[in-house]
């Protein structure tokens, strides 16, 4: 095995919920690893720090702000990076979140559909547009952003942890639809990582220990531990790798 498995030179991508955290880190690393990179989020100030990191690079970015709130929006995300990059070869669905925690008791329909929304959805309505072009071409690698919390339970977080398994799900799915065309489906799954998103946890008192005390590594994933396995799964390092679950989670999903 060389180095020259792991390059993406090349390559185009698309990255969803690029503006910060884990979907940040993960465009940039593809550009390190010689990919032009299109990146949505809803946030386009954030959007525009990933861009600029990218293009310090060397690499060509696509800044698409957009509300990935309906499939028209995700279809049109999909066709503006495909015409701005001419093809894709590699796409992350990373778009996702929750931003409540509740007894399931009390949660609100609302609620649960609007985390389904964003976290399921968004990524069935990327990969069929962004499916039919890469089998058409025959080949690609698919990437989506699940969650331990999609292969275990997850209290107080039962629409995200639904959400979840179902992007599990749909990827091996995916993976058994598609394996014939060239196009690989793969899940990467991220355990505690201190991100924007959980700060609250990571920020509090005792340092978001308690949340992460059944981590056997005994502490939280950086944002930018999940670069080099998303780079992984997008290079021909997992050429023979599709339908899989890849845990980056301090060995949490051991225990």
């Amino acid at each position: 095995m060389t180095l020259e498995q792991f390059s993406l030179a090349g390559k185009k991508a698309l990255v969803t919920g690029a503006s910060r955290g884990i979907g940040r880190v993960i465009a940039v690393a593809f550009a390190d690893a010689g990919a032009d990179v299109a990146v949505t989020a809803r946030g386009a100030d954030g959007l525009a720090e990933t861009g600029k990191l990218v293009r310090d690079l060397g690499r060509e970015a696509v800044e698409i702000p957009a509300d990935l709130a309906t499939q028209q929006a995700a279809a049109g995300v999909v066709t503006t990076a495909i015409t701005r990059l001419g093809h894709l070869d590699i796409v992350v669905n990373n778009a996702g979140g929750s931003n409540f925690a509740v007894p399931f008791l009390d949660l609100r329909l609302a609620g649960w559909e609007k985390v389904l929304r964003l976290n399921l959805d968004t990524t069935m309505w990327i990969c069929q547009a962004a499916g039919a072009h890469m089998t058409a071409r025959g080949s690609g690698s698919v990437i989506n952003i699940a969650s331990v919390a999609g292969l275990a339970a997850a209290p107080f977080l039962a629409p995200y942890g639904a959400a979840k398994a179902g992007v599990v799900s749909l990827t091996k799915t995916l993976a058994s639809e598609w394996g014939r065309t060239g196009v690989r489906v793969n899940a990467l799954c991220p355990g505690w990582t201190a991100t924007d998103l959980n700060r609250m946890l990571w920020e509090s008192p005792d340092g978001g220990q308690a949340t992460i005390a059944n981590v056997p590594m005994g502490r939280w994933g950086r944002p930018e531990e999940m670069g080099g396995p998303a780079v992984f799964l997008a290079s021909d390092a997992s050429s023979f790798m599709t339908g899989q679950v890849l845990a980056i989670d301090g060995g949490l999903t051991t225990v």
